[in-house]
């Protein structure tokens, strides 16, 4: 459908722009609007208070321990390490999400991403 079609091209696009970016899950058993993501030596927590300073809305970790600063459970028991669990960030689309709303995250993504991989090797 038309909101997996959005998350598909959400994520070529940050695999095409993001250097060290892995998808976490299997993208046959997936939520059709759910992209999660780590993005190796940068801090979930940092990418996403740089999304939305840009105006892009994203989480991290897994939809149950969102708010918490631990990693997730769930995350840990799919095998991740701490640090990649930390670097994981959960980005959704939705029926109201536009094409234009994923070309605007994809230019942001880069440069946040950077800016927190700086911040995390400081």
């Amino acid at each position: 459908g038309r909101v997996g079609a959005l998350r598909d091209a959400l994520w070529e696009g940050v695999r095409a722009r993001v250097p060290d970016v892995a998808r976490i899950g299997d993208p046959n058993r997936t939520l059709a609007n759910t992209l999660t993501v780590a993005f190796g030596g940068a801090e979930g927590e940092t990418v996403l208070i740089g999304l939305d300073l840009a105006g892009v809305a994203a989480s991290s970790g897994s939809a149950c321990t969102s708010g918490s600063l631990e990693p997730s459970h769930v995350l840990l028991a799919m095998g991740l390490g701490d640090a990649v669990a930390r670097s994981v960030v959960r980005l959704s689309v939705g029926h109201a999400t536009t094409a234009a709303d994923i070309e605007h995250a994809l230019a942001m993504l880069p440069d946040v991403v950077a800016r927190a991989r700086r911040e995390e090797a400081a």
